[in-house]
C-alpha cells in the first residue's frame, strides 16, 4: 500500500563569493586538437616560411604568429581586431602561438598592413596550393566544382567597398567575393575578395582557370555548375576545351520571348519541358538549352468581355553540354547545388570571413582569406575525423569540440588542458580526439 506524502520540498537560493583569482584557465580546451591538426598539415611552417619575421628590438611577434592567431580566432567564432586581441590573451591560444604576450590590435594591423597586396597574393598562393593538395588526397578522378558569388555589407568608406548589387542592403556598399567547392568534400578550394560594384561574371574565366590549374592531374574531368551570373560565353569555351561538363543557369534579357516560341512537352498536370539549341551574340557555336515550365497558378483575365482563367507559368531554362540527361534531370541536378549557399554562410557567418574590417582592401582580403582558410580546415579535420561529424556545420562542432572550458596546467615539460570531468559529450570528444590523432600518427 502506498502512503500519500504530504511534505514539501524547501528551496532557498544560494549565494558565492567571485574573486579573479584563478590562472591559466581556457574557454577553448578543443584548440589543443585542432592546433595540433593544423601543425601536422604544414600550415604554421608555411607561414613561417612565406613570412620570415627579421627580429628587431622592438618586435614580439612573428608575422606567422598574427596569421595564425587570426586563424584560429575565425575557427572560434572571433571577429574584429580588439576582439581577437582579447582572444590572444587566452592562456592555451599564448601557449599554442608561443606568444610572450597579448598582441594588441595595433601590432596586428601594423604587420597586415605591411604586408600589401604582395603578401595577400602569396597568401593565396599558398592557401590555393594546400587546398589542391588536399583535392588529391580524396583520391577522384571526377570531381563536382559550385561556383557561387555573395555581397556582405560594409558600413564606411573602406577601400575596395562600393554600392553594387546588394540583396540584404540595396544602395549599400559592399563587397563582391566569389567562391568555389569541391562539391564531394565541402571544401572551398578557391574564394576571391572584389569590390562590390564588381558584376558576378567580372574575372569569372580567370577565376575558374586558376581553379582548374589548383587541382591535381589525376582529375580528368570537371563537372561545372553555377547560377546566371556565371552565364558566359567565354567560360564555356574554357570548360570545352578542357573537356568539361558544365550546368549554368541562362540568364537573357530576351529569354521569355524564345521560350515562348518553342514547342512544349508535358510531362504532368502542371509541368513541361523543352530544348533547343541558341547562338547568343559573340558565341563562337550554339549550345544546347534546356527549360522547365510549371504553373504556378491560374489568373483571371477580361478577354474581349469574357472573363477566362489562363495560366501563369514560372520559367527555368539552362545551358549545358551533358549527355543523356532531359530538361526535367537536369532541372533536379542543378537543384542540388543549393547547398553551396549554405557553406557559403557557414564561412561569413560561423568562420566570420567578411566580418573583420579595416581601411586597407589588401589587409581586408588578408583576412577574408584566413576565415575563408579556416573553414576549409573545419572541414578537412572533420572530414578525416568521423563522417556524422563531417555532415555537422561548423558552428555545432566548434560548440561541443572548441568551445570546452578546462585549465592549463604545466607538470615538468609537458602542457595538459584539464576539462570537466562531467562534461556531457565527453565520450564524443575523446572518440574524435582520438581518430584525428590516428589520422596524424598513421
Amino acid at each position: 500500500m502506498q502512503y500519500k506524502n504530504s511534505k514539501k520540498i524547501s528551496f532557498t537560493a544560494c549565494s558565492v563569493k567571485k574573486k579573479f583569482s584563478s590562472e591559466q584557465l581556457t574557454s577553448y580546451s578543443g584548440l589543443s586538437v585542432t592546433s595540433d591538426f593544423i601543425n601536422h598539415c604544414g600550415i604554421y611552417g608555411k607561414l613561417e616560411h612565406l613570412f620570415p619575421t627579421i627580429r628587431h628590438n622592438a618586435s614580439r611577434f612573428s608575422t606567422a604568429q598574427i596569421l595564425s592567431s587570426i586563424l584560429l580566432a575565425s575557427l572560434c567564432g572571433v571577429h574584429r581586431l580588439k576582439r581577437i586581441e582579447n582572444f590572444t590573451f587566452d592562456a592555451l591560444v599564448a601557449r599554442l602561438l608561443k606568444l610572450p604576450k597579448n598582441i594588441d590590435q595595433d601590432t596586428i594591423r601594423r604587420h597586415l598592413t605591411g604586408l600589401g597586396e604582395r603578401g595577400a597574393r602569396s597568401l593565396h598562393e599558398l592557401l590555393l596550393g594546400f587546398t589542391g593538395m588536399q583535392v588529391s588526397r580524396c583520391g577522384l578522378s571526377r570531381l563536382t566544382l559550385d561556383c557561387d558569388s555573395s555581397t556582405f555589407t560594409v558600413y564606411g568608406n573602406q577601400q575596395g567597398a562600393e554600392v553594387g548589387y546588394n540583396s540584404h542592403k540595396k544602395g549599400s556598399k559592399s563587397y563582391h567575393p566569389i567562391l568555389c567547392f569541391v562539391t564531394e568534400m565541402k571544401l572551398l578550394v578557391n574564394s576571391w575578395l572584389r569590390p562590390g560594384s564588381a558584376y558576378t561574371s567580372n574575372g569569372v574565366c580567370e577565376f575558374v582557370k586558376e581553379t582548374l590549374a589548383a587541382l591535381p592531374q589525376k582529375v580528368e574531368k570537371v563537372f561545372f555548375r553555377a547560377d546566371s551570373g556565371f552565364f558566359n560565353g567565354g567560360l564555356f569555351n574554357l570548360l570545352e576545351d578542357g573537356k568539361h561538363e558544365y550546368l549554368v543557369k541562362v540568364k537573357l534579357k530576351n529569354l521569355k520571348d524564345l521560350l515562348a516560341g518553342q514547342t512544349w512537352q508535358p510531362i504532368g498536370p502542371r509541368t513541361a519541358t523543352c530544348q533547343f539549341t541558341h547562338q547568343c551574340s559573340g558565341w563562337r557555336n550554339p549550345r544546347m538549352f534546356y527549360a522547365v515550365r510549371i504553373i504556378k497558378q491560374m489568373v483571371e483575365v477580361d478577354y474581349f468581355g469574357e472573363k477566362q482563367f489562363v495560366p501563369e507559368y514560372e520559367y527555368f531554362c539552362y545551358c549545358s553540354n551533358l549527355k543523356g540527361l532531359d530538361a526535367l534531370q537536369l532541372h533536379t541536378l542543378y537543384g542540388s547545388r543549393s547547398e553551396s549557399e549554405n557553406w557559403i554562410e557557414q564561412t561569413k557567418n560561423s568562420l566570420c570571413a567578411g566580418k573583420t574590417i579595416t581601411h586597407d582592401f589588401w589587409v581586408n582580403d588578408i583576412l577574408w582569406q584566413l576565415s575563408s582558410f579556416a573553414y576549409s580546415l573545419s572541414v578537412l579535420m572533420r572530414y578525416r575525423g568521423d563522417f556524422w561529424v563531417w555532415r555537422q556545420e561548423h558552428s555545432t562542432f566548434r560548440e561541443w569540440f572548441i568551445r570546452v572550458p578546462g585549465k592549463v596546467v604545466k607538470s615538468g615539460r609537458q602542457v595538459t588542458v584539464k576539462m570537466p570531468k562531467e562534461y556531457y559529450r565527453k565520450a564524443g570528444w575523446r572518440d574524435f580526439e582520438q581518430r584525428i590523432t590516428t589520422t596524424m600518427t598513421g
